[in-house]
């Protein structure tokens, strides 16, 4: 299977094609009460694919070392050893942010997107494709995440990269865009089915997106005949 898998397909099925958030609709607890803001969606979107891509590679390396008969659990040994550095580094770096998404950060142990990956591809590819699958499949879902917040942000808030110092510190402190006058938002954005308004704006784009591009390409593989061509009518004409 792994010589089968280009880097290309896996790219391409981390981004879009198969993207955890848009596709396979996995993780959407997290893609939807975390998305308020840009330093929100960032940073748990960064969480999340250093634990997909920790876990890909560890599963990947052991692969053949584990029974199927414990490898579910030992994934998931895996994912919680890599959740749980993930959130000390979090303590340790950007604590403040990490106040502010709480439980979700822990959660990112029962996303079922990472334990996915490490059972239908990690456990059957080496590393490398292994480790490319999971910074794909973590970026598809960053971006989904930062387009999410983007989008709430601007319409909830009138402002873009609000409070971004929380992630990169004092050199960010003036990243902010206030884009409308301080009294525009519209609170629905900011509540819960904000988000799911949003996330389904996206998912349908994406769809019209695919049927543009498979007509696209169904109309580039029809036969073309040559010469002239014989036309009947039938029917009566009144």
């Amino acid at each position: 299977m792994a010589d089968e898998t280009s880097y290309r397909d896996i790219t391409r099925n981390g981004l879009w094609t198969n993207n955890a958030a848009l596709v396979q609709l996995l993780g959407l607890c997290p893609l939807l009460a975390v998305t308020g803001s840009v330093v929100n969606a960032l940073g748990l979107g960064l969480a999340t694919m250093l634990v997909l891509v920790g876990s890909n590679i560890v599963v990947s390396m052991i692969r053949h070392r584990v029974s199927e008969a414990v490898k579910i659990p030992a994934f998931v040994m895996i994912i919680a050893t890599f959740t749980t550095c993930t959130e000390l580094l979090m303590q340790a770096f950007t604590y403040e942010l990490y106040v502010i998404l709480g439980i979700f950060i822990p959660l990112i142990v029962t996303n079922c997107a990472i334990l996915g990956r490490a059972e239908a591809f990690a456990s059957k590819n080496p590393v490398g494709a292994s480790a490319l699958d999971g910074l794909m499949m973590g970026a598809g879902f960053g971006l989904v995440l930062l387009a999410i917040g983007a989008i709430r942000e601007i319409l909830g808030s009138g402002t873009l990269f609000a409070n971004m110092h929380l992630l990169f510190g004092p050199i960010a402190e003036n990243w902010a865009l206030q884009l409308f006058g301080n009294s525009y938002g519209f609170l629905v954005i900011i509540l819960p089915p904000g988000a799911f308004l949003v996330a389904g704006m996206l998912i349908a784009l994406k769809n019209v997106i695919d049927s543009r591009i498979e007509r696209r390409r169904m109309m580039r593989q029809l036969p073309v005949t040559k010469g002239a061509k014989r036309v009947r009518t039938t029917g009566a004409i009144s």
